[in-house]
């Protein structure tokens, strides 16, 4: 129920609280009278004088039981007494949240996951186990966790909040937004979580987080709502909630929910070291690609052709713009969909498909959920007026920067970002320090040398990166056949890789 609603209720209860103590005063004033007529005070001044400090006592201890419901010592009256009662209409409540965990509880999952590792020095096999959690999203098994839990995995085990274990095959994963969809045959229907709406989500709104940190089942935490939109470096799409409410490892791909019993994100990162900061994917990103996992286990994303850059102060002056929304567009790809739809170096793209643009990394976002060859109308501000055109969108491949001035760059099987200031501050580091990588292709020439995703590139050769452009430079320096010594920070250790130049890269 939303907020509206509990207002509502709540006045409702006051209101007849009121009734209430009016009602009685007015039963006592009658037996007063009575009480009066058949005792001798026939005087007026008689009846007044007792009238009056017996109408003043019963006022003052209405007031005094009014204020006394209001404050939650009568419970059995008024609005409280329906907060407490378990109906669904209090799930804005925190004295509901023990009726939440009950009923959210059999739609969490544990999630453990074995592969097969070749020790190097031995050269036999060993088993490598993992531990994550998840949540059903539909009666016939379908659940959501994050790809990271069953990356690569060879075998994954589910176990329900009832202790029965079944075997789980992966339908659909996508590395860039850390999402997994994984599916369970049951004899019967499974209970499953409602979805909610992260957009609406509010900071300081309360939520609980439930999963499996450190192997404990179903541990329940709660906090509140910190930020959201955080930009954490773990992909290309980071739009993060961050909350308080205590995560964990073994945490990952469990449910973060709203006092309404909605799933509004799934929990992901921790920041190493930190108390009470946590971070979810919000469930809508997961919404937007659910289809895509289900039906070919991968994602399709939508692709604009062109760059830009988030609009400065000096940039909002020169072009006469009211404030800084929109991106202002550097390049237009010949014959890519925004050259056909007629965008134009210099134009500011102001909103897409119905949707406001804020900054790059918003239109990024919002270009990426359109279906592709969809037709959408895209609004842009040129020579001092708006002008709206209608734009196909076509399908984002591997590599290419789908809308950002500051670019990616895809080579050597992996994919690197300029670090921004969120990121510097999440990774401790100083502003301007390395590139970080945000994709790493399985068996490929990074993963073979042991790079993972979200590691820091800060040093190539010996040459400090403090950019993508010397990152690119260094990378394409030297000859064919010569090997890049690359010094990276993972967490906070530095180390060294090198990676062959002219190697043929796996695709």
């Amino acid at each position: 129920m939303g907020d509206d609603f509990l207002i509502a209720e709540t006045n409702k209860g006051w209101y007849e609280n009121l009734q209430f103590i009016c009602h009685s005063y007015r039963v006592l004033k009658i037996y007063l009278m009575v009480f009066m007529g058949g005792h001798g005070m026939s005087t007026s001044r008689e009846a007044g004088w007792f009238y009056r400090h017996c109408g003043m006592g019963l006022l003052l201890a209405g007031l005094f039981l009014f204020a006394a419901v209001l404050s939650g010592f009568v419970p059995e009256w008024g609005p409280l007494s329906a907060m407490a009662s378990g109906k669904d209409d209090v799930a804005l409540t925190p004295a509901s949240i023990p009726d939440l965990v009950e009923r959210l509880s059999p739609t969490v999952v544990n999630i453990s996951t074995a592969k097969v590792i070749k020790n190097p020095l031995t050269k036999r096999d060993f088993n490598q186990k993992g531990l994550g959690s998840g949540f059903i999203i539909s009666e016939d098994g379908y659940i959501f966790t994050n790809n990271h839990v069953v990356d690569k995995a060879d075998k994954i085990k589910v176990k329900l909040a009832d202790g029965k274990e079944y075997d789980a095959e992966i339908k659909g994963r996508d590395a860039n937004t850390d999402l997994a969809l994984i599916k369970i045959t049951a004899p019967a229907k499974l209970p499953y979580a409602r979805l909610g709406d992260s957009d609406r989500c509010r900071i300081g709104e309360g939520v609980i987080a439930i999963g499996n940190p450190l192997g404990l089942d179903h541990t329940v935490t709660a906090g509140i709502i910190s930020a959201k939109g955080r930009v954490i470096g773990a992909g290309p799409y980071d739009n993060f909630i961050q909350t308080d409410a205590s995560i964990n490892p073994g945490n990952s791909g469990g449910p973060l929910c709203n006092l309404a019993g909605e799933v509004v994100g799934i929990n992901t990162a921790i920041v190493a070291g930190a108390q009470g900061i946590g971070f979810a994917i919000p469930i809508n990103m997961a919404k937007a690609i659910l289809s895509d996992l289900k039906t070919s286990g991968k994602i399709t994303r939508g692709w604009l052709g062109v760059t830009s850059q988030d609009i400065t102060d000096d940039m909002r002056q020169s072009l006469k713009l009211k404030d800084r929304q929109g991106v202002l567009v550097g390049n237009v790809f010949a014959g890519d969909p925004a050259d056909k739809a007629g965008i134009k170096i210099g134009d500011v793209i102001l909103g897409i498909a119905g949707k406001t643009v804020k900054d790059e990394r918003e239109l990024g976002q919002i270009v990426a959920t359109l279906h592709v060859g969809s037709k959408v109308d895209i609004k842009v501000f040129r020579d001092g007026k708006e002008m709206t055109f209608p734009i196909v969108i076509a399908e984002r491949k591997d590599g290419q920067d789908q809308a950002s001035g500051s670019g990616v760059i895809e080579q050597f099987d992996m994919t690197a970002q300029e670090v921004t200031p969120e990121i510097a501050r999440y990774f401790a580091l100083p502003e301007k320090t390395g590139v970080i990588i945000t994709d790493v292709k399985a068996g490929g020439l990074a993963d073979e040398a042991g790079l993972k995703p979200r590691d820091i590139i800060l040093k190539v050769n010996n040459i400090e990166i403090s950019d993508l452009k010397e990152y690119e430079a260094a990378m394409t320096a030297g000859d064919k056949g010569d090997a890049l010594l690359m010094l990276i920070r993972r967490g906070k250790e530095n180390f060294f890789v090198t990676i062959k130049k002219g190697k043929e890269e796996k695709k």
